[in-house]
């Protein structure tokens, strides 16, 4: 079901388009897709929300060649993604959006987040440590070393979706 709304827009306060389209995805809640971009200011924002809420689970996937890069990534808003190998992790905060991409888009994601930290740092000591993340996250887009992606989220509305995927329902208290 697709939908279009008039707002406004919180860059420059012009009349834009707010677009919604609900999604039913086989084995997870229906999501909501929301859409605004403005052509007089260029800006832009898209957002997930899932609409449902499941058991919590931890999803792990161990990443062992390149085409396990292409595992699909389904994270919502409450979503915490974690890569103990390299020491990347992201949990959910006030901003958070839901996203679905790949292993890749996800060090693509972390990539792009220590590179702006490398803009300005401010020791020495930081610029170094954020320059070998940078590197162990190249390295990781070749699947050397291996590694281990976990997601866990506490609403159940996450997945790993790969036939080496594992899924571990978690008991409440272990969130």
């Amino acid at each position: 079901m697709w939908e279009q709304y008039p707002g406004t827009c919180p860059g420059c306060g012009n009349e834009i388009p707010i677009v919604h389209h609900r999604l039913e995805i086989p084995h997870f809640s229906d999501i909501l897709l929301v859409s605004i971009s403005c052509s007089e200011c260029g800006y832009r924002h898209i957002d997930t929300i899932i609409l449902g809420e499941g058991d919590p689970v931890r999803w792990t996937v161990r990443v062992e060649e390149p085409a396990d890069l292409a595992t699909r990534v389904v994270r919502s808003t409450s979503g915490t993604i974690e890569i103990p190998e390299l020491g990347l992790k992201v949990e959910p905060g006030s901003a958070c959006e839901g996203f679905v991409t790949n292993i890749e888009g996800v060090l693509n994601r972390f990539e792009q987040a220590v590179a702006s930290a490398l803009m300005n740092p401010e020791t020495e000591e930081e610029r170094a440590r954020a320059e070998e993340v940078l590197s162990r996250i190249m390295g990781a887009k070749e699947a050397t070393p291996p590694f281990t992606l976990i997601l866990e989220d506490p609403a159940g509305n996450s997945a790993l979706i790969s036939e080496k995927a594992k899924k571990i329902l978690l008991d409440p208290s272990e969130i």
